[in-house]
């Protein structure tokens, strides 16, 4: 953890385990950092990158927040879910492709909620090149990147998580973007009932 946290800290980009799958780690105010996760993946700049967090305190370190998002966040949080809020200005727009939303989560993974409690909101894309498959464990995405393009890797064994809920939260009835582990109706029913 400490290795991860240094390499973070002087702009590295870092593997770390998910709920879901391994996502690739860089510190969201490092605009240098958020670049080289683009680089590193293959992924065009205009591709919004997710961020996560360590709790619903820190959602509203990065997004504005309110009652849906807070309803949601009780009743899903931590978990496979990812929330598009509206963003704040301390999010660079090198993270969001220069849109004025971002996409946040917070992973029900012990070792994810450590490093981001320690260190504080991480990117949170899947650690793969940009439209190849994302592997299950650190030994084969090792295989998809160049040996100095990742600072270090927290290994977990294997993960085999499905994809998070996508909710825009940002128009006036939330809309599914993605429909993963938590189905549209599971969505609907805790904001109508929030």
């Amino acid at each position: 953890m400490s290795e991860a946290i240094a390499a973070l800290k002087c702009g590295g980009v870092v593997v770390y385990p998910t709920d879901t799958l391994y996502a690739l780690g860089a510190d969201i105010y490092n605009e240098d950092a958020v670049r080289r996760i683009f680089e590193i993946k293959n992924r065009p700049f205009d591709i919004p990158l997710s961020v996560a967090v360590s709790s619903f305190d820190n959602i509203g370190s990065v997004a504005f927040v309110n009652d849906n998002v807070r309803c949601l966040a009780e009743r899903f949080l931590p978990g496979p879910l990812t929330l598009i809020l509206n963003k704040k200005s301390t999010v660079s727009n090198v993270v969001t492709s220069g849109l004025d939303k971002v996409a946040v989560r917070i992973p029900d993974n012990k070792v994810a909620l450590e490093l981001l409690y320690k260190f504080g909101p991480l990117t949170a894309t899947s650690a793969n090149v940009h439209g190849m498959e994302t592997p299950q464990r650190v030994k084969d995405i090792k295989k998809q990147f160049k040996g100095g393009d990742v600072a270090f890797y927290l290994d977990c064994g294997k993960l085999n998580g499905l994809p998070s809920t996508i909710v825009d939260i940002t128009t006036k009835a939330p809309k599914i973007i993605r429909e993963g582990i938590i189905t549209k109706r599971e969505i609907l029913d805790a904001i109508r009932h929030g």
